[in-house]
């Protein structure tokens, strides 16, 4: 069980503005993602990539006090806890997220991509 540090860039660009791209990689059964804050960016979009093994699991937390935290939801109100590659809207914006994997084996490594952008 370790925490994975994230690669954080703010790629720029006219189709980009106003946008920075997390990426946790390297996540294996049992890790979770170093915590961030992204206060400036509401619109949030996760993905889901990688080798789930068998009965791999990720979920994608958030937390306002960095502590206690809870599995963030789609739009539609389901938990983005995730057992195949997918690519979801948060609705939720706390002051924290990160990914924990919750289940897998000795093969289960994902990656989680977080995009997030200030409307225009």
């Amino acid at each position: 069980m370790a925490t994975r540090s994230p690669t954080i860039i703010q790629p720029g660009g006219e189709d980009v503005d106003h946008a920075t791209l997390v990426t946790w990689s390297g996540l294996l059964n049992g890790d979770n993602g170093a915590r961030v804050t992204l206060t400036d960016f509401p619109d949030r979009t996760v993905q889901i990539v990688g080798t789930f093994g068998a009965g791999g699991s990720v979920s994608f937390e958030g937390s306002n006090n960095g502590t206690d935290w809870a599995v963030l939801t789609d739009p539609q109100g389901n938990a983005i806890t995730k057992t195949t590659a997918s690519l979801e809207f948060v609705t939720e914006t706390p002051r924290y997220v990160r990914p924990v994997v919750t289940a897998g084996d000795g093969s289960t490594n994902l990656s989680v991509i977080l995009f997030a952008r200030t409307p225009r």
